[in-house]
């Protein structure tokens, strides 16, 4: 995604305007957001490169951990500072971008230029029974505010599915890696590749995406609020569309890259397994991260999001079911996600 570069321009405009000229929140919000974008594809490069040098068990441990490290770094940021609600919309919006904006663009994409695309039912199937679970698991705190709104035990509640989701999201990457690694096989090989950097020139692309990732986060959060106001945005909002195409930009154009190279199995599982991540392991993790910095995080999500990703994982369990689509299935979803972005927008 070597066009998305050029953006790393904004990392010393947004610096400048942040740190030297006290700019106006909405130029450092806007500045820092744009810059996040090409650092968060260097991260995810430089992850990729280190997977190619380690091996298929340890590459997919660390794709499995950093495969959202922007979007996390962002949020721990926003923690810290107390967006509370923003880090929690951040979440359901990972989830129901990957699922319906990401998908749907990579299905769109890759279908205009053939009549039928076509993948591994049998993996897809495994990913998207799997989303739905967690989905269901992460909203359950929720479902008890609606029907037990006097209760106060939100948090306790939120801890302890968060300790199971922790659980589940390892004996997962014990069945993707370890007893069924033959199974998602055919659905990979073609995500083989040689690695084209040394193994200290990733580390060092590493290192510093990530300083570099949590410098703007520290400029994108100090700017948010006053700049949320300037735009008449609110923090569900931002939490829900901003965040998650500013910190998964360059995965979601790998994605749709995929899928017009006709290598659908490699799409899907991209945005299936971006969702899965959220859910399972960076949604668990905020939440202790909370608990280690004083503040307390729940899973308590407004009725509105509930219902968004409910919805979202029902609709790709549905197309994954018979190993087939085509571009206007990806059309359907994409107009799903941006009714729902209305929604948020007017919430």
């Amino acid at each position: 995604m070597r066009y998305l570069y050029w953006l790393l321009l904004f990392v010393p405009v947004a610096g400048v305007l942040g740190w030297w000229l006290h700019a106006p929140a909405t130029w450092v919000f806007l500045a820092s957001a744009a810059a996040i974008v090409p650092l968060s594809g260097v991260l995810g490069r430089a992850t990729e490169e280190m997977a190619t040098h380690t091996g298929p068990t340890i590459g997919g441990l660390l794709n499995a951990s950093l495969g959202n490290a922007a979007e996390l770094i962002i949020t721990v940021v926003a923690l810290r500072a107390g967006l509370i609600d923003l880090v929690k919309a951040s979440i359901t919006g990972s989830i129901i971008g990957n699922l319906l904006l990401v998908l749907g663009v990579s299905l769109f994409a890759g279908g205009v230029m053939r009549p039928t695309l076509r993948f591994n039912k049998q993996v897809a199937g495994v990913a998207s029974s799997m989303m739905a679970l967690s989905v269901t698991a992460l909203v359950i705190p929720s479902v008890v505010e609606m029907t037990h709104p006097a209760r106060s035990a939100h948090v306790d509640l939120s801890v302890a599915v968060a300790t199971v989701l922790i659980v589940i999201y390892a004996a997962s990457l014990l069945f993707t890696l370890r007893t069924h690694a033959r199974l998602l096989a055919a659905a990979t090989e073609d995500a083989q590749e040689r690695p084209q950097w040394s193994v200290r020139r990733a580390a060092a692309a590493l290192a510093l995406a990530t300083v570099g990732v949590a410098a703007m986060s520290e400029l994108l959060v100090g700017a948010t609020e006053a700049a949320t106001r300037g735009l008449g945005l609110t923090q569900l909002f931002v939490g829900i569309i901003v965040v998650p195409l500013v910190g998964n930009a360059s995965e979601h154009a790998s994605a749709v890259w995929m899928a017009m190279k006709n290598k659908t199995d490699l799409a899907f599982g991209i945005a299936i397994n971006s969702s899965m991540q959220v859910a399972l392991f960076v949604a668990p993790v905020l939440v202790f991260v909370a608990l280690a910095l004083g503040r307390r995080m729940n899973f308590v999500f407004t009725p509105l999001e509930v219902l968004a990703v409910a919805a979202a994982s029902a609709i790709v369990s549905i197309i994954a079911r018979d190993g087939e689509s085509n571009w206007f299935e990806g059309a359907q979803l994409v107009a799903v996600y941006l009714i729902l972005a209305a929604a948020f927008f007017f919430y």
